[in-house]
C-alpha cells in the first residue's frame, strides 16, 4: 500500500527514510468475516504514512512460497487475526505452526520487529490473549516486539468512545465489532485510527532499527 487513506495522516515523530532504502512492513493477517481485514488494511495505511516505509497486506489463508518468500524479505512483520473463543483464530494458528520451518531454519526472522493486533464482538472478548500468543509467537522467533504507547481512552467520565485506545491495550491494538454490523460498518473509526497508530509506530521503530544496524 503505498497511498494510505488521509483520515489517518502524517504519523507523529515520523523520521526520515534510511539511505539506500526503506522499511518494509508486512501485514500478515486472517479475517474470517472482513472486519479484521479492515483493521489490518488501517494498520498498513499507518505504516506506509511513515515517511521512508512501504506496507504490504500478507493474508495467510493460504500457505504459499510466495508468502513465506514475502515475509522473509520483510524489516518487521506485524501478526493479526480475530479472536474467537478467546484466541486467534485456526486458520492463523496453522500458519503459526507452519512458521516452525522458518524458525527451524536458523531462526528466520530473527530481529525483525514484530507487534500484532485483533478483533471480536466483545469489548473484551479475551482480545488479550491473542495478542500474547502474537507475542509469545515472535519471541519464539527471536524477533523484536512492539507494542502502543497511546494513553488509554474513554476512561474518565469526561471521555468519549471516539478516543484513541478506547479498549486500553497496550500489547496491541484492539478493535471491536458488533456482531449485528457488516465490514462496511464495524469496526468504528477510532478502533481503526488506533490500528494506523500501531501501524505507524512499527514503522518508525523500525526505521530507527535499521539505522541502528548500519552504524554498528
Amino acid at each position: 500500500m503505498s497511498n494510505p487513506p488521509e483520515q489517518f495522516g502524517a504519523p507523529r515523530g515520523a523520521q526520515p527514510a534510511v539511505a539506500g532504502g526503506q522499511a518494509r512492513i508486512a501485514v500478515a493477517y486472517h479475517s474470517g468475516y472482513g472486519h479484521t481485514a479492515k483493521q489490518a488494511d488501517a494498520v498498513a495505511a499507518g505504516a506506509a504514512a511513515v515517511p521512508g516505509a512501504v506496507a504490504e497486506l500478507v493474508p495467510v489463508d493460504e500457505l504459499t512460497d510466495e508468502l513465506w518468500d514475502r515475509l522473509a524479505g520483510a524489516d518487521a512483520i506485524i501478526f493479526g487475526a480475530p479472536t474467537y473463543m478467546g484466541s486467534p483464530s485456526a486458520v492463523f494458528k496453522a500458519f503459526a505452526e507452519a512458521s516452525a520451518e522458518v524458525w527451524a531454519a536458523d531462526l528466520g526472522w530473527r530481529d525483525k520487529i514484530a507487534a500484532g493486533f485483533t478483533n471480536s464482538k466483545a469489548m473484551s472478548g479475551d482480545k488479550l490473549n491473542s495478542l500474547v500468543d502474537f507475542a509469545v509467537l515472535a519471541a519464539q522467533h527471536g524477533m523484536i516486539w512492539v507494542g502502543l504507547d497511546i494513553f488509554p481512552g474513554w476512561a474518565k467520565s469526561t471521555a468519549s468512545i471516539e478516543d484513541l485506545n478506547r479498549l486500553g491495550s497496550w500489547l496491541g491494538a484492539m478493535a471491536q465489532s458488533d456482531a449485528d454490523l457488516s465490514a462496511e460498518k464495524a469496526p468504528p473509526e477510532t478502533d481503526l485510527r488506533t490500528a494506523a497508530a500501531l501501524g505507524a509506530r512499527v514503522a518508525a521503530v523500525t526505521l530507527r532499527h535499521q539505522r541502528g544496524s548500519l552504524a554498528a
